[in-house]
C-alpha cells in the first residue's frame, strides 16, 4: 500500500517543542526522496525539510534552520521532524511527502500524506 501518515501535531506555546511524525508504506519510504511541507491560510505550501534517505543528506528552509531537525528511522519507515523554538509564525498545516528528488516544488511530489496541524500562540 502506497501511503502517508502524519501524527504529532497540537498546540504549544512559543518557545515550545513539537515532534512530528511520518510513518510511511515500504514502497513509498523507497522513493529517493522524503520531506516535510507546511501551508497556512492564505499562503503557499513550502518546503521546511527533506532528506534524500538512502545517503542522509538534508536541507532546511532558512526560516528552520537551526530550530527544526529531520530523521529517519529506516526500521521503522518513519521520517520525523523535530522543532524547536517554535514560533507564532510556524503555525500551519505540515504534510508529510516523497519523491525523485528533493529540491522541487510540489508538484514534482508524488505522495502526500493528509497533513497535521500545528499552532503555535504567543
Amino acid at each position: 500500500q502506497v501511503r502517508l501518515v502524519e501524527s504529532g501535531g497540537g498546540s504549544v506555546q512559543a518557545g515550545g517543542s513539537l515532534r512530528l511524525s511520518c510513518a510511511a508504506s515500504r514502497y513509498t519510504y523507497s522513493s529517493n526522496c522524503m520531506g516535510w511541507f507546511r501551508q497556512a491560510p492564505g499562503k503557499e505550501r513550502e518546503r521546511v525539510a527533506s532528506m534524500y534517505t538512502r545517503v542522509g543528506s538534508t536541507y532546511y528552509a532558512d526560516s528552520v534552520k537551526g530550530r527544526f531537525t529531520i530523521s529517519q528511522d529506516n526500521a521503522k519507515n518513519t521520517v520525523y521532524l523535530q522543532m524547536n523554538s517554535l514560533k507564532p509564525e510556524d503555525t500551519a498545516m505540515y504534510y508529510c511527502a516523497a519523491g525523485p528528488v528533493c529540491h522541487g516544488g510540489p508538484a514534482t511530489w508524488n505522495y502526500w500524506g493528509q497533513g497535521t496541524q500545528v499552532t503555535v500562540s504567543s
